[in-house]
């Protein structure tokens, strides 16, 4: 069996189940189940940096690792005189942010589809139907490039060219650490005073939530496409992000619990962080010929 493809991205997932963190991990990770549709981002949020990001891979950085295995991987089975089509690029301007919906929506988005994040770019849907393809590969072929467990065949020699004995990157040292962050810079006196505002302003506005989470997991947005109710709420929340000024409110609560985390935890992040930049460099040294 090929490894399963993670096709949700790190802050989709951390407001999907908030709480709980994901990061863009390499193709063998379990993919989050969507059980919310978020709302899109803010101008702010997609420009929002932080601290922890410096040690997580972003969704172009794993493309990249993955797309310099598949070079690698076509050569292997190539030697086994097997075809191995490799997986077609994803245009850097298709590739979301890393703190994407993390707090904040988008009003053009909002306008369009609620709380529904668009629909995926071309080059996204070429990546992905090139992924469906090849998971409807014959068992021998599979078994060739994956080996019996998924981790073996080809993509284990692939690996081994790409960066020795080099272990992958150490990716939960960052969810655990960002999916922390986020709820104990929830629980601050200034983000919990901004989220009061927002609710306020929502109830003015004539919708009862307590915070966009909730506004975004109403269950009557689960139905085929937006409602224009589902839109209307989705304006009015970011109207109300906006004036209660949460992102810019909560990014800076959030930075400071993520400088402590990692003065806590330094160890482990720049061993993860290593691991993850030799993995980058070899992978961009393949593509680079």
């Amino acid at each position: 069996m090929p490894p399963s493809r993670a096709r949700i991205t790190p802050a989709l997932a951390l407001l999907l189940l908030a709480p709980t963190a994901c990061t863009a991990g390499e193709r063998g990770s379990t993919p989050v189940p969507q059980t919310v549709a978020p709302p899109p981002a803010t101008r702010q949020a997609e420009q929002l940096w932080l601290p922890l990001d410096a040690y997580a891979s972003t969704v172009a950085e794993t493309h990249v690792v993955e797309d310099a295995q598949d070079i690698l991987m076509r050569r292997c089975m190539n030697d086994l005189g097997l075809e191995w089509k490799t997986l077609p690029r994803v245009d850097a301007r298709d590739t979301v942010p890393p703190n994407l919906r993390r707090y904040g929506a988008d009003e053009a988005e909002a306008v369009r589809h609620g709380y529904r994040p668009p629909p995926d770019p071309p080059s996204v849907v070429r990546r992905n139907r090139a992924w469906d393809e090849r998971d409807a590969l014959s068992a021998d072929v599979l078994r060739a490039a994956y080996g019996p467990s998924g981790k073996g065949g080809c993509l284990k020699t692939a690996q081994r060219q790409l960066v020795g004995d080099t272990a992958p990157p150490d990716h939960q040292a960052f969810n655990q650490l960002t999916g922390t962050a986020l709820e104990a810079s929830r629980r601050t006196p200034e983000v919990r005073g901004a989220l009061r505002a927002w609710s306020t302003c929502m109830a003015k506005a004539g919708f009862d939530y307590p915070d966009p989470y909730a506004a975004a997991d109403d269950e009557r947005w689960r139905t085929p496409e937006p409602t224009p109710a589902e839109r209307a709420t989705a304006r009015a929340d970011v109207a109300c992000q906006k004036s209660a000024r949460l992102v810019k409110v909560w990014a800076a609560a959030e930075t400071r619990v993520q400088h402590r985390l990692i003065q806590q935890n330094a160890d482990r992040l720049n061993e993860a962080k290593a691991r993850k930049d030799r993995w980058l460099a070899a992978a961009r040294r393949v593509l680079n010929g």
